[in-house]
C-alpha cells in the first residue's frame, strides 16, 4: 500500500514538473505545490535537483568532434534575422537539410547535441533559436529562456521556422530536400511547418501540439509522429488529428511508447527513457533517410 501511494506521489510531483517546464505554472505555484507533495519545505529542496535539468551533462556527440562542421549562422526570418546552430560531416557533398525545432526552453545544449548527433548521420542540419528576435535564448539560465519564450510573437515565431525550410533548400550544400523534427514545445511547431510550408518534405513532432483539422489538408510532407503513453493532454488531439489525416489522404505514421511520459526523448530531463529515446531516433533516421535521400 505504502509502496502504490508513494508510486501516485512520485507521479504527482513528475506531473507538476511537466507543467511547470511547459509554461502552464509558474516558479512560485510551481515551488508552492512540489512543497505541499512533498510534506515539507526541506524534502522539496531535496527534490528539486533531481527536476531541474543539467543540459550539458548528457552530450552524446561532443562540440568538437573531428567528423564535423558547427558554426552559428543566420537567415532571414519574418522580422529580423534568425540565428541556427548549423552542423554537418566534414566535406563538400551535397546533404538533404533536416530543421531541428527545440522545446519551450530555447535553444539548449541538449538541442545542439541533437542536430549534432543528426548531421552525423548524413545530413545538414540546423536548430533555429526561436528566441533570436528577444536576443537569442539566455545562456545557464532556463528559467529566463523559458519566460523569454512566452513573450514571443506566435505567428512571427511561425514564420521564422517556416523560413528556416528555403534556407537549407536553398544552401549551397543542400540537396534541396527538406525535413524538420521538433520536440514538445516545437513538435507543435513541427505540425505548424507542415502545414504551411509546401516545400517541406519530412515532417517529425515528438509528442507535439496537433493542428487543426481545418488545417490538415495544407500539409503536402510525409509525416512521422511520436507519442508517449502517458501523455493524456497531447494524445487527446490524436483521434480527431489521424482521422483529418485519413481524409486528407496524407502520408503518415503514429507511433506510440507506452508507459513513457512526455518528453521521453530529453536525456537531460526526468523523463527521460533509453530504451523508447534510442527506438524513436532510430525510427527518425530511417524515415529521414526514406524520403530525403531516395
Amino acid at each position: 500500500m505504502l509502496k502504490n501511494q508513494k508510486r501516485i506521489v512520485d507521479q504527482k510531483i513528475v506531473d507538476l514538473y511537466d507543467d511547470y517546464t511547459n509554461g502552464r505554472l509558474d516558479r512560485r505555484e510551481f515551488l508552492k505545490t512540489l512543497t505541499k507533495l512533498a510534506g515539507s519545505t526541506a524534502a522539496a529542496v531535496v527534490l528539486l535537483p533531481f527536476f531541474e535539468s543539467f543540459y550539458a551533462k548528457a552530450q552524446i556527440v561532443a562540440e568538437d568532434d573531428s567528423r564535423l562542421h558547427t558554426e552559428y549562422v543566420k537567415y532571414s526570418g519574418e522580422t529580423s534575422e534568425v540565428i541556427a546552430y548549423l552542423a554537418r560531416p566534414k566535406g563538400e557533398e551535397k546533404l538533404p537539410g533536416v530543421i531541428v525545432i527545440h522545446e519551450n526552453k530555447g535553444l539548449q545544449p541538449h538541442i545542439e547535441d541533437v542536430n549534432r548527433r543528426v548531421a552525423l548521420e548524413g545530413f545538414l542540419a540546423i536548430a533555429p533559436d526561436a528566441l533570436s528576435p528577444l536576443g537569442g535564448t539566455p545562456k545557464d539560465n532556463v528559467d529566463e529562456a523559458r519566460s523569454k519564450m512566452r513573450k514571443l510573437d506566435g505567428e512571427a515565431t511561425k514564420k521564422n521556422n517556416v523560413a528556416a525550410v528555403k534556407y537549407l533548400k536553398t544552401h549551397p550544400q543542400s540537396t534541396g530536400k527538406v525535413g524538420c523534427m521538433g520536440f514538445c514545445w516545437g513538435g507543435g511547431m513541427v505540425n505548424q511547418m507542415a502545414v504551411n510550408s509546401p516545400d517541406l518534405i519530412a515532417a517529425v513532432p515528438f509528442y507535439g501540439r496537433q493542428p487543426t483539422a481545418e488545417d490538415v489538408p495544407k500539409i503536402k510532407a510525409s509525416l512521422l509522429c511520436h507519442y508517449a503513453g502517458l501523455d493524456e493532454r497531447i494524445n487527446a488531439g490524436i483521434p480527431g488529428f489521424e482521422e483529418a489525416l485519413k481524409k486528407a489522404s496524407v502520408d503518415y505514421k503514429i507511433f506510440m511508447y507506452e508507459g513513457c511520459g512526455h518528453a521521453f526523448f530529453n536525456d537531460t530531463g526526468s523523463r527521460f527513457n533509453k530504451e523508447a529515446s534510442l527506438l524513436a531516433f532510430e525510427r527518425t533516421i530511417a524515415f529521414f533517410k526514406e524520403k530525403l535521400k531516395t
